[in-house]
């Protein structure tokens, strides 16, 4: 089974690019964020067509996350579990697929350190690990991925230094991030590749793409049960070339298991 996960920076700008990288690639499960629109604008029907049974969680141009499978959806739920304080934003959507509780997640950025949104993020992760520990167990297979808005190691940015006073490389993001992963998950790209250094997002700017400067936030963590069967992952480099891409490559892992 092949899990993938990728913001595409507004799904209408987008949609033949994912289109067409669906075609080719077609993974069975495909998180997706920054769809910014409404639910009634979503294009079920064209990725029905695709083979796609789909959910979506948006209220507008902003935010907005999707699941994708080829192998069923249930018990789909938008934002936390109840009984958790609400998310103003459409920043997460969670479903079984093919015997997987998925967790499509998009972060918040938290804008600058300090900021009442830099804030906003780490409750926002707090909240992540009570929905967690709300609807799903460490030893059941589980897989929450997404547009993370972290760097999870100074490895993880192709200049450190110059990230020093900025957001998503802070010691109190990634000990938030932490603590999403002692829920019980695993980065299976870092576990894989300990010592690579490939980037998810690539800012528009100054040719970032082709000089290799990026940083890796987008990224699947999968429960121990899972992270077990895990035989490959990787960043599509490809889903970020060409006109008007995302400024977000696809990730993607594979997973010896069965529907």
């Amino acid at each position: 089974m092949i899990i993938a996960t990728w913001n595409v920076n507004s799904l209408k700008a987008r949609m033949p690019r994912v289109e067409q990288w669906l075609a080719d690639v077609q993974p069975d499960i495909l998180c997706m964020q920054e769809t910014k629109m409404k639910d009634s604008a979503f294009p079920a029907l064209a990725f029905q067509g695709l083979g796609y049974e789909t959910v979506h969680h948006g209220f507008n141009q902003w935010n907005g996350v999707a699941i994708l499978s080829k192998v069923g959806i249930e018990q789909p739920v938008n934002g936390f579990a109840g009984g958790i304080t609400p998310d103003p934003d459409a920043r997460l959507i969670s479903a079984t697929c093919g015997g997987i509780r998925v967790h499509s997640v998009y972060v918040p950025n938290g804008r600058e350190v300090g900021h009442d949104h830099f804030h906003y993020k780490l409750s926002w992760l707090d909240r992540l690990v009570e929905h967690l520990d709300a609807t799903c167990r460490p030893s059941d297979r589980v897989v929450v991925a997404g547009d993370w808005n972290i760097a999870p190691s100074d490895q993880d940015v192709w200049n450190p230094r110059l990230f020093e006073t900025s957001t998503h490389v802070t010691p109190e993001e990634r000990s938030a991030l932490d603590a999403v992963k002692d829920w019980g998950l695993v980065d299976t790209f870092r576990a894989r590749h300990p010592e690579e250094q490939l980037f998810s997002y690539y800012d528009y700017q100054a040719g970032r793409f082709h000089k290799r400067e990026g940083m890796r936030i987008d990224f699947l963590l999968a429960s121990e049960p899972l992270a077990e069967e895990n035989f490959f992952d990787l960043v599509d480099r490809n889903g970020r070339k060409g006109t008007k891409p995302s400024d977000h490559a696809p990730v993607l892992a594979g997973f010896r298991t069965s529907v």
